[in-house]
């Protein structure tokens, strides 16, 4: 018998944000760091920045 799927917690919010930077990424405007930084090229750093500024990078710890 499969499992039950689990239900993905990200907010609406947090998807919006994602959005926002992957759009900054594409169109050439994401930086790293501040915005004198150097501009972002690689597509794997653009979704580790997006995960970063959502939230959804920080490891959950389970609780016992």
């Amino acid at each position: 018998m499969p499992r039950p799927r689990r239900k993905s917690k990200t907010t609406p919010a947090q998807k919006a944000k994602v959005k926002k930077v992957m759009e900054e990424w594409e169109t050439g405007r994401l930086h790293s760091g501040s915005k004198k930084g150097p501009i972002v090229r690689s597509q794997k750093q653009a979704i580790a920045i997006a995960l970063s500024q959502s939230g959804q990078s920080r490891r959950r710890k389970k609780k016992r």
